[in-house]
């Protein structure tokens, strides 16, 4: 069968405004543009794109996430060209691998894509030291990715929707909270860093992850333990330059927690912000351990002075309910300013979905991602 010619400029707008155009003949469009993302570079980031926009749509969702083969062929994208070395060398890139990571993002809303936990394929020739699993490759890769002498223009993180998806099944905690025959250590320890990323999409995709995680009832007295020490990759980000603690308060934080200067930056992302929150609500909240151990550890000095410098709404109820859940409510009736805080709403953190808008003709920047909630 002749693939046809898909033109960006007839085509691209269509997947924006008016996707069920590419539902016709039984998605045979879909199918066409699965076989374009093979195409060379150029046609394949027009077919990703148009992909990336038309896959909210369930129909079109459930068609590809539920493809095996089209999952591969992604996967081998992203994989075949990356080399590890010691210094980073700037690697050989997939000229189209950011725009794979989104469609790979937005294939995790389908509970399909969980088979990535456990799916196994040949570990990539540029990642030695990786394993058999597919969901190990994607995190080494997304971890290497993060460094500056990666290839230029590609950082992969989206990514980190990806997992913050997975981490709603099941089967993620045993997946994530235990060492394994190919790293000692649990591979959720590779991501916690992230929440001080400089990337925004790697901030709120991690902290959505641990969120996610949280919500599963057995986890927490691994996510507190070491090596994960959940609790200051949830805190750092919370903190900013010189607060105002006494010497006694100071000396009962965490050593990482003290003295971080007056270049310490608070996270800005409100959306982030909230999610570190709310895992901290649900692992203070759900046991014993976790509210003596979230005592212990300087949350309540950090969830103090962070409610005096927000001054968004959202964020300071927040910081009042888990007071609350801290102190037995006095002090949470003390620090509240105005109104009464919110439904405990222990939700799943909400999935994000990308889309591309065209790029105007002569402009040569990346196409522009809006991010759905």
């Amino acid at each position: 069968m002749a693939i046809p010619k898909y033109d960006k400029l007839n085509l691209l707008p269509y997947s924006e405004k008016e996707p069920s155009v590419f539902k016709t003949a039984q998605l045979a469009p879909v199918k066409d543009l699965k076989l374009l993302v093979k195409d060379y570079a150029p046609i394949a980031k027009d077919a990703l794109a148009i992909l990336i926009n038309i896959s909210p749509d369930p129909e079109v969702l459930q068609n590809i996430a539920e493809d095996d083969a089209f999952l591969e062929s992604l996967l081998l994208r992203l994989t075949k060209h990356i080399k590890i070395t010691e210094p980073p060398a700037k690697n050989p890139k997939e000229p189209n691998a950011n725009e794979i990571a989104m469609l790979l993002a937005n294939m995790a809303k389908s509970d399909s894509i969980t088979r990535l936990l456990t799916l196994t394929r040949s570990p990539p020739p540029g990642l030695p030291l990786s394993s058999s699993l597919a969901i190990d490759q994607l995190l080494d890769l997304f971890v290497v990715s993060a460094s500056p002498n990666y290839a230029p223009g590609i950082h992969l993180d989206h990514l980190a929707y990806l997992f913050a998806d997975l981490a709603k099944s099941s089967q993620a905690p045993s997946y994530l909270l235990n060492s394994t025959t190919h790293d000692p250590l649990p591979p959720i320890t590779k991501l916690t860093p992230f929440t001080t990323h400089p990337s925004n999409t790697r901030r709120l995709g991690i902290s959505s992850l641990l969120k996610n995680t949280a919500l599963h009832p057995d986890t927490h007295s691994l996510l507190l333990s070491p090596p994960i020490s959940v609790l200051l990759p949830l805190l750092l980000p919370l903190c900013g330059p010189d607060p105002s603690f006494t010497e006694t308060e100071t000396d009962s934080l965490p050593d990482e927690l003290q003295y971080l200067g007056p270049e310490k930056q608070r996270e800005s992302d409100l959306l982030v912000m909230g999610m570190l929150l709310e895992s901290l609500f649900l692992i203070a909240g759900r046991s014993e351990e976790g509210k003596k151990m979230c005592e212990e550890g300087g949350v309540y000095l950090v969830i103090r002075e962070l409610h005096l410098e927000v001054e968004d709404e959202g964020v300071r109820e927040l910081c009042e309910r888990l007071v609350g859940v801290l102190m037995g409510g006095v002090e949470e009736d003390e620090m509240r300013a105005t109104g009464g805080p919110r439904d405990e709403g222990e939700r799943e953190s909400r999935g994000t979905m990308v889309t591309q808008v065209e790029e105007e003709e002569d402009d040569d920047d990346d196409d522009q991602v809006v991010e759905i909630f």
